[in-house]
């Protein structure tokens, strides 16, 4: 490790423990969507009167639920009707995974085009945990796609952190380096600043830990298994784990051989979830 890297790390390291790290803050669409989603007496008309002030974020969710993911048995057109069909709980996870891709822009060109690349996986991996769960987990499909879509969340901070940072901007080594040391904590500590469910806010710490077992199948399970299944046939050192081993598979009732052949009705549906997320 360069002495740069090893620098940053312990300053973010220490920056974390003293609670000195500014963390980024939801979208103000998000915050606005979540707290009124909270309240478990709130009905549709207040949801969609809260949603309806971004008119971007309101034409992509009537997009999703009249796509052919959901399968819904007649097109809707307004926001009302796609509230009322998905249900106030699915409504707020997607609207808050869909307004969280402008957190991942930034001032300068080579960290703008890192934040494309995490979030392009990361939209990648959403899009099969949304399918392994509606297949294969007794779990909530969007609350799986919000997993997938915050599972490297801890990398933005970094990232904001190196564009102030020169040095560490211009030394892509060191960058790597301390995104795949630090991320998983900053990004399990920015889920919880965000107040997610633990299910979720845990999957940045734990994704990376193949030999876990929780016994009952859970949300880092389905994003251990989504990001195996998006490495497969890669030089990627994901590919070569013996998958066979890995407990999540076996929680999940997955064979990791023939798992989502291209051009299956899983494959097809991933690519639809992937393009509506993006």
């Amino acid at each position: 490790m360069s002495s740069l890297a090893e620098r940053v790390q312990c300053e973010l390291i220490q920056a974390i423990e003293n609670d000195d790290l500014i963390l980024p803050t939801l979208p103000e669409v998000a915050q606005m969507v979540r707290e009124a989603a909270s309240n478990p007496e709130i009905r549709t008309s207040e949801l969609c009167r809260v949603i309806g002030n971004d008119a971007a974020l309101s034409a992509r969710i009537i997009k999703v639920v009249n796509s052919p993911l959901l399968r819904a048995s007649k097109e809707i057109n307004d926001l009302h009707a796609a509230i009322n069909r998905l249900g106030i709980n699915y409504t707020s996870n997607l609207a808050t995974g869909l307004a969280m891709e402008q957190m991942f822009r930034a001032t300068t060109d080579v960290v703008n085009r890192k934040m494309r690349e995490v979030w392009k996986k990361s939209t990648e991996i959403a899009g099969i945990s949304h399918v392994l769960c509606r297949k294969h987990a007794r779990l909530m499909p969007d609350q799986a796609t919000l997993a997938g879509l915050l599972y490297q969340i801890g990398i933005l901070p970094i990232l904001t952190y190196a564009e102030e940072n020169r040095a560490l901007l211009a030394d892509e080594i060191s960058l790597n380096h301390v995104i795949e040391k630090i991320h998983p904590t900053l990004g399990e500590k920015l889920l919880r600043t965000w107040e997610f469910i633990d299910g979720i806010a845990l999957v940045p710490t734990q994704y990376q830990d193949f030999n876990r077992d929780s016994g009952s199948p859970d949300y880092t399970d389905i994003v251990q298994v989504a990001i195996l299944q998006s490495y497969r046939g890669t030089s990627h050192p994901y590919a070569s784990l013996p998958w066979a081993e890995v407990p999540a598979f076996q929680k999940l009732g997955i064979d990791p051989v023939s798992q989502f052949r291209h051009g299956d009705e899983s494959d097809i549906d991933i690519q639809e979830a992937k393009h509506l997320l993006r």
